[in-house]
């Protein structure tokens, strides 16, 4: 499982695109974003290699507070449950939530669970709630047969999310993830705007179980071709992708949805060409607009970039989203677990020297 402690892509001496990164380069430099894991580990009785992974959007209160959402599907052979009602109403109310495929039912149930327990006039005096849980299929190496993933891991996920650095690789719900033929799992990054580009910060949280070992970029370069004989070929399926993007600046749902567009150029710099099997799903939110559930006038105002102004931010979501997959990659270690599936860890050293070699 992945620690603290693990190596980034930058600790090889590596970068990616030229805008800087926040103080933790990672979703929680977004302020007010805080994110929680899950581990479900164990051989006995059947092999878990899984969990859930909860994104908290502000600290404030995102049932009565909720904020100014968007998302796009790139390739929608996956799934998040209540993504179409954030398409329709452009609103985030209620915590992201992140597991394997067939979990979605179940972190769903016990998130509503959690929510009622906050929330007590939920179906009474004020709406139902649709939470938002999006999924990939760690059935490679977790016996996704089995409901490992319960309502008390889902509570810890939600309870226990903080802001501050954030645990990526094999933890949470990229327990079971592999991607690029190598273990995947949790990754994140961020970008910080100039200040004559309005400061902003836009940061990537992703749960990368996606591509093919030969295909794999770092900025440019086709490490894959060489590292492709040290992967994994055991799984025939493609594989998904989910991102959740955050940032401070101040969009509309309709921009916010152009901005989780960007995130799939992101994607698919780093390898992936979204292949017919494959899931990538980008939902993304601005903390800058809180839209109160309950007011007593019959408007309220957001503040909203004019879109020219938005080029600066595609380009840190582009950024991000690569380095935040790349990180997921250098953060997992190899993993056995399902039938003695085994998905080893990115050889780091190997990275370095292609990488070394091919940059001038």
């Amino acid at each position: 499982m992945s620690r603290i402690d693990r190596p980034r892509l930058r600790d090889l001496g590596i970068t990616v695109g030229h805008r800087p990164t926040g103080p933790l380069n990672a979703i929680t430099d977004v302020a007010g974003v805080r994110v929680g894991h899950a581990t479900v580990w164990h051989d006995d009785p059947r092999v878990a290699r899984t969990g859930v992974t909860a994104i908290r959007p502000n600290d404030g209160d995102i049932f009565m507070d909720r904020l100014v959402g968007g998302a796009f599907v790139l390739n929608g052979a996956g799934e998040m449950s209540g993504l179409i009602q954030v398409l329709e109403w452009g609103l985030i109310e209620t915590p992201i939530l992140l597991t394997n495929t067939l979990s979605v039912g179940a972190v769903s149930a016990a998130t509503v669970a959690w929510m009622l327990g906050h929330y007590p006039t939920i179906g009474k005096a004020d709406d139902v709630v649709i939470p938002l849980v999006g999924e990939c299929d760690d059935s490679f190496l977790n016996d996704v047969s089995v409901p490992h993933v319960r309502a008390e891991h889902v509570a810890a996920a939600l309870d226990g999310a903080t802001g501050g650095p954030v645990i990526e690789g094999s933890v949470g719900g990229g327990t079971g993830m592999m991607s690029f033929g190598f273990k995947g799992g949790i990754g994140t990054a961020s970008r910080v705007l100039a200040e004559d580009e309005g400061g902003y910060t836009v940061g990537l949280l992703v749960m990368s179980n996606v591509g093919e070992a030969r295909d794999l970029r770092v900025d440019g370069v086709p490490v894959g071709a060489t590292l492709a004989s040290e992967a994994s070929d055991g799984r025939s399926r493609y594989g998904s992708i989910i991102a959740v993007l955050a940032t401070d600046a101040p969009l509309t749902a309709h921009q916010i949805s152009r901005l989780c567009k960007r995130v799939a150029l992101g994607i698919g710099r780093t390898g992936s060409y979204a292949a017919h099997g494959s899931g990538e799903i980008v939902i993304g939110f601005s903390t800058a607009n809180a839209v109160p559930r309950h007011t007593p006038h019959r408007t309220y105002q957001l503040q909203a970039l004019v879109d020219d102004a938005m080029n600066p931010l595609y380009q840190a979501a582009i950024e991000a989203t690569e380095e935040a997959m790349l990180n997921a990659l250098v953060a997992g270690e190899t993993t056995v677990g399902r039938n003695g599936h085994r998905v080893p860890g990115l050889p780091v050293d190997r990275l370095q020297q292609i990488w070394q070699t091919a940059r001038p």
